[in-house]
């Protein structure tokens, strides 16, 4: 199974963690919206897209990669995502993201998201909040979710 994971990790390195983590359990090459080739990207089975959230949404960066791409069948995807603050279910940051995904061709499967060091303003004023985080536990809920993702889509592949 050919995995690529397209990360935007640009305030404390949360996102880049995460990444690191399932790409060793996914055998995926993690790269910025930037770095991606996208033969390499067609040929794919499965792709993870990520970034910090911020003000409620994934990095630009990633949105306008995402959004500059050609429609076309791609494959399967997930989204993941690092933020100090939970995802609301009445406003889930994941879902815009997921729904751009889909109108371009890919099938998103599951989405993971854990709590992040967040500097954004107001929290900058007090250091920030969740320094802590991405902890160990989170690391190893970001291993099992690729576990999990591997199993399921390794299956079918």
């Amino acid at each position: 199974m050919k995995v690529m994971l397209v990360c935007a990790s640009v305030s404390h390195g949360n996102t880049k963690r995460v990444a690191d983590v399932m790409g060793q359990v996914l055998e995926a090459r993690v790269v910025a919206p930037e770095e991606v080739d996208l033969a390499e990207l067609a040929g794919c089975d499965l792709v993870g897209f990520g970034s910090g959230i911020f003000t409620g949404k994934f990095h630009p960066r990633l949105r306008q990669f995402v959004g500059a791409l050609p429609e076309r069948e791609w494959g399967r995807a997930f989204v993941f995502a690092t933020s100090g603050l939970p995802e609301l279910p009445v406003r889930p940051f994941t879902r815009p993201l997921v729904r751009l995904l889909e109108q371009k061709g890919f099938q998103v499967d599951d989405a993971f998201s854990c709590r992040g060091w967040d500097t954004w303003l107001p929290f900058k004023l007090v250091g920030g909040i969740r320094k802590d985080r991405p902890n160990g536990a989170d690391l190893v809920a970001a291993r099992a979710f690729a576990e999990g993702l591997r199993a399921r889509i390794g299956a079918v592949s």
